[in-house]
């Protein structure tokens, strides 16, 4: 079967252990990233299968239209840049891993507290004035008896709650209805309020899916209830914030500080992006879940789809359909 990667802008998937699943498939790996539909479909061509890295490529009807070859698209988890009906309508199967059964990604609550204790101690700051001749710039915080508000609860939040826990931590979450009963029942403390929660912590970080519901669901005023010293920490999706919302808060001193792996504008090479070189922000390249162990544990669970589904028992369907209507069609 012929199967083209998109994204893959480091040429990474070929190095790692699960790509053996593969064998004895015409694989293309496309390195770069294309803004138009019509050029990413002459470097797919004639391909039956796309596996996707990620959200980086937006599959529209528009897309799909130049694209009669393809019967799979294979990813995993969360699907908010696939337009599900357009793959529907054109006979497209969607196989993609969910939550059940999931681990979670240690990669990106390991890359949130690398940018906490950054932040906090400065590390870069510091780094760039050793290296400058300067020595000593500044002053750091210790995290130990602050509170860290964590919005959103789930696998990852789990994860980085135990982290600040054994720093000596105290930790406050917002999420839910169901998540909050589900954070009191792990044994930590919710938030009285939305309000309360973004009054409190020395540092906020913000652990949730990016959906329709979701998108832009922390605001300005949100972000001016935060303390003039605290640090916000985004790990998730840039679309989870207010457009401007997050500058604007900068700006205006509340939050003091940011700590971001994720932009507005992916990838962003734009070396004269104002939020980039804010003096208050840190800010890293949509790296958090990118290590060798995570990215083969995401790579394995997506090349299994391709697998079954070339072996005649997909996995994972999202539009089901679309398979139950071809094997009801006579031969």
């Amino acid at each position: 079967m012929k199967i083209a990667i998109l994204d893959d802008y480091l040429d990474s998937i070929f190095h790692l252990p699960c790509y053996s699943k593969l064998a004895g498939h015409d694989v293309t790996i496309l390195t770069q990233k294309y803004d138009d539909p019509a050029d990413l479909a002459g470097a797919i061509g004639d391909a039956e299968a796309v596996v996707l890295f990620r959200e980086r490529t937006k599959i529209t009807d528009e897309l799909l239209a130049h694209l009669p070859g393809v019967k799979l698209i294979s990813q995993r988890s969360a699907y908010p840049h696939i337009d599900v009906d357009a793959c529907t309508k054109r006979g497209v199967l969607l196989c993609s891993k969910q939550g059940a059964g999931k681990a979670p990604s240690y990669a990106a609550a390991e890359m949130t507290w690398a940018l906490i204790m950054a932040s906090a101690r400065q590390i870069v700051e510091q780094n760039a004035s050793l290296k400058s001749g300067q020595w000593q710039m500044g002053i750091g915080k210790t995290l130990r008896g602050r509170t860290i508000g964590i919005l959103g609860y789930g696998k990852i939040s789990r994860v980085v709650a135990g982290y600040a826990k054994a720093f000596g931590m105290n930790v406050l979450v917002w999420a839910s209805e169901a998540s909050r009963k589900a954070a009191t029942e792990g044994g930590l403390d919710v938030a009285a309020s939305r309000e309360a929660f973004f009054a409190a912590p020395d540092i906020i970080t913000v652990h949730m899916r990016l959906t329709p519901e979701t998108r832009g669901t922390i605001t300005v005023d949100d972000l001016a209830r935060m303390r003039p010293g605290s640090l916000f920490v985004n790990t998730s999706r840039a679309g989870l914030v207010a457009p401007g919302a997050l500058l604007a808060a900068l700006d205006a001193g509340r939050p003091g500080k940011a700590a971001v792996d994720v932009l507005d504008t992916e990838p962003l090479i734009d070396a004269d992006d104002r939020f980039a070189n804010h003096p208050n922000v840190l800010a890293t390249p949509h790296v958090g879940f990118v290590t060798e162990d995570e990215l083969d544990m995401q790579f394995g669970d997506i090349f299994d789809q391709v697998v079954a589904y070339a072996n005649g028992d997909p996995i994972h369907m999202i539009n089901p359909e679309v398979w139950h209507g071809r094997k009801a069609k006579p031969a």
